[in-house]
């Protein structure tokens, strides 16, 4: 109610101010903004609606209505508010970043690498686009076309972990795991608390047979998050494959 009456209030301005009604989709934008930031979605949506009532020519509203619109899982909408910033204005990144992103939750990944390619064309020196462009090609299968990008990324950044990450998957889909095994324990000796990273060089020793290894992967990756569930799970098909299989149905137990 309160909201309401705010808008009520600035609407009421905006009809008697002479001259403010050009400033009416700023106002909208701004408040709308502020309670997207506080993950307030559903009123944030209604005054972006309001600012592209006022002035819609707003590439950043179109934006961030779309960025409402994703976050409440209205992807196909989110898709035509993120093509109607790029139309005017096609050297928006956080519209292709959205753009990407709402095909990508629609599992189009195609779509979504042809957005990510663009932000590229926007700014090559972005080493995160570089990382989502790989994610996208590997979300393909395009293991050799990702890794191309992801070392793209490396050069920008040897110490990118993400990209580190990304690049160890590519090995291992390669089947080559001493060299994800060396790309992970490279992460790890960065970050501590990288927990995918243990999860997949738990992943990495179970192809070479060595079980305990990677069941001490697992338990690295639960020490920082115990109630993960992917990692809980590795580690009972660990168990199970090491011949423990009372440990292993006890950790069914709890999952």
């Amino acid at each position: 109610m309160r909201l309401k009456a705010v808008v009520l209030a600035l609407c009421l301005f905006l009809l008697f101010s002479a001259g403010a009604a050009e400033e009416a989709g700023q106002h909208f934008y701004d408040l709308g903004s502020k309670l997207y930031s506080v993950r307030n979605y559903s009123e944030a949506l209604d005054l972006f609606n309001l600012s592209l009532y006022y002035d819609s020519e707003n590439a950043d509203a179109w934006v961030h209505k779309g960025d409402a619109q994703k976050a409440l899982r209205d992807y196909n909408s989110s898709l035509l508010s993120y093509e109607q910033a790029i139309s005017l204005d096609d050297g928006k990144a956080s519209a292709w970043t959205g753009l990407s992103d709402a095909y990508s939750a629609r599992k189009d990944y195609s779509n979504a690498s042809v957005a990510a390619e663009e932000l590229l064309l926007i700014d090559s020196r972005n080493k995160a686009y570089w990382l989502r462009s790989g994610i996208m090609l590997q979300m393909q299968g395009n293991f050799s076309g990702a890794e191309s990008r992801l070392d793209q990324a490396l050069a920008l950044d040897p110490n990118y972990k993400d990209a580190l990450y990304r690049k160890a998957l590519s090995q291992m889909a390669a089947n080559n795991s001493d060299r994800a095994l060396e790309l992970l324990d490279k992460i790890v000796a960065l970050d501590g608390k990288y927990k995918l990273a243990y999860n997949a060089r738990g992943q990495a020793l179970e192809m070479q047979g060595r079980y305990e290894g990677a069941i001490r992967a697992y338990d690295r990756a639960l020490e920082i998050d115990p109630k993960w569930g992917l990692a809980l799970n590795n580690k009972m098909q660990a168990l199970m494959a090491a011949g423990q299989q009372k440990e292993a149905v006890d950790l069914l137990l709890r999952l």
